[in-house]
Order: C-alpha cells, then structure tokens, then sequence
C-alpha cells in the first residue's frame, strides 16, 4: 500500500456461537467454526466478524420440503431428523438454522462488497427432503433462492471444491435452470456414503451441473491444473450475478477421507485461484467453509484460515488493478 493510500476495509466474515452445538464425539468437529474465527482475529488481517440471525421458515421452505422443515424442528420422526448423521436435539435444530443464516448474510454481503465468508458449511449434500452426510438444510440453495426473491441474482454458480461431490446441490439445481454448479471432487458421494472410487463413480454432466473427478493420488500441480482449466470455462457458461464457493479443508492430505496429495499451500492457491477469477470477472463472491476430518484440528483449521488468506491477497490484487469496483 503507498504512502497516504487508504485502508482497505476489512472483509465481512459471519459466525456466531450458536453455531455450535454438542453432538458428542464425532468426526465432524462444529467446535472448528469458533476456532477458525479465533484464528483469523489474531491473524491481524483486514476481517470484520458479524454475527448473522437464524435463517426464516420463508427461506428454508422455498428449498426444503415442510415435513422435512418440521422434522429438524421438532426432531420427529427420529430418523428424518438425524438424516444428516447427526444427533437430533433442540440446540442442533437453532444451529443450523444459524449456520444457514450465516450463508445468506455472506451472500448478500459479497452482493455489497465484492467478497465475503460464512465461517460454517454450505451443507451440500442436502437434499429437498431429507439430509446427508453432515449437511442438514443446504445453505448454498438456500442463499440463492432468498438472493434471487429479493431481486439481487438472476443467474448463479456453485463453485464446490470440497473433497466430496455435491450431490445434494446438484439434486436441487435440476429444477433451477438459472443456478450453475461445478464441483472437483476427490471422492464420489451417493446415497450418504462416500466412496473413493472417482474413476468409475461419476456425475453425469447437466446443462447446469458440472462434475470433474479428480484421479486418486493427484498432487499439487494435476489437481490446480484441473481446476484452471474448467473453472473459467464454468464462469463464462453460467455468466453468474454471484458465486458462491465451497472451499473444503478435506482433499488435504493427512484427512482420513482423502485420496488425494495437497498441502496446505496447495490449497491456498486453489482458494486464490478461485477469487481471482471472480474478482477479475468483478462478480461477487461469498466462500464458505466445508468437509475437514483431520483428526488434528489445528491442521483443518489451518486450511480454513487459508482460504481468509487468500482472501485478502486476492481482494488486494483485484483493488490494484481496478478489477473491484467496490
């Protein structure tokens, strides 16, 4: 920054402590979203934390069937309510709806400011009617559907880089022409399991949903490869108002679910390379948070923080060359 220059303002990031809720021992850490807000501000880096409210009835319902609302809500029928593997109480059903609300309120702050993050999931593997594989209501639909009823996106794009592929936004978007997904993957997903073989398990491609497998064993360079040569390709097809970035902590290569060989730098040029392309594009980004099993969660906290880093280089380079026009 040259002399007499002004501060960039600080990038909004959502969380609230009723993200968390107590689902015991499990291999999804929820305590990981209070630590990754933790992380960023000692980071010293440019970050505003916002704390959003819970997501309406009115949103849920426009992406999720209403037994399946009512079930998070009451827990009945058990086996509805705990679809996502978790276990189903009444502080599990306010966190989602808060972790949900954060993905809204990121979405419409990118829509003001160019960029920003929700300190949770996009929860892509939820379906319509029920939930899976830790994801309960999906957020990232959820945020699109209230963006686009208040008139702020005509056209949309998913961009889904956690390990796994999101099947449960691609569910969704079969019957939302005007919503866009692309997701490289590292694991094939399918019927709440997930399965290592991306070879002969695959997504067929949608006029609106893209799947891009990723070869078992991938390195650094193969997997940014395959990423800069669909990413901008998927931009320009989907022509989007917003994006919308899943950016999962999973394909790093200590996470027990990965087959994959990326480091931690690898990742945060994955993140950078995403943002840059939006923020050249000037079109708004909102990231989320995703998968991340490590069993040393200052590892997946490490990613996570990353993708906040790669952030704000992104965001200063689109401000130098003029590319954000905010």
């Amino acid at each position: 920054m040259t002399a007499g220059a002004a501060a960039p303002p600080p990038i909004r990031v959502f969380h609230s402590p009723r993200y968390f809720a107590d689902i015991g021992e499990h291999v999804m850490p929820m305590r990981k979203f209070a630590l990754v807000r933790e992380a960023i501000e000692r980071s010293g880096l440019p970050a505003r934390v916002e704390e959003p409210g819970p997501v309406s009835d009115e949103d849920l319902l426009r992406v999720h069937t209403p037994g399946y609302v009512q079930a998070i809500a009451t827990g009945e029928p058990r086996a509805l309510a705990e679809s996502q593997k978790f276990p189903w109480s009444p502080e599990l059903a306010e966190a989602v709806r808060h972790t949900n609300g954060g993905c809204v309120a990121a979405a419409f702050a990118a829509l003001d400011d160019g960029i920003a993050g929700n300190l949770a999931s996009g929860f892509h593997h939820a379906h319509a009617d029920h939930g899976e594989g830790f994801c309960t209501f999906n957020g990232l639909v959820v945020a699109l559907e209230r963006a686009r009823a208040e008139g702020r996106v005509r056209r949309a794009l998913v961009v889904d880089m956690d390990l796994h592929y999101g099947n449960g936004t691609a569910s969704l978007l079969a019957s939302r022409p005007w919503a866009f997904q692309l997701s490289i993957y590292g694991n094939w997903y399918k019927q709440n399991r997930a399965y290592r073989d991306v070879d002969g398990e695959r997504a067929p491609d949608t006029d609106n949903c893209w799947s891009v497998p990723v070869p078992n064993g991938s390195g650094g360079a193969a997997y940014l490869e395959i990423l800069e040569r669909h990413l901008g390709p998927a931009i320009d097809r989907a022509a989007p108002d917003l994006i919308l970035y899943q950016a999962g902590a999973d394909p790093y290569r200590e996470d027990p679910y990965s087959p994959l060989d990326l480091t931690h730098d690898d990742l945060r040029a994955r993140d950078e390379i995403v943002f840059r392309a939006a923020l050249e594009r000037r079109i708004p980004i909102a990231w989320v948070l995703a998968g991340g099993y490590t069993p040393d969660v200052s590892r997946v906290v490490e990613v996570h923080l990353g993708t906040f880093v790669a952030a704000v280089r992104a965001r200063e380079a689109a401000r130098a060359a003029g590319d954000l026009g905010r």
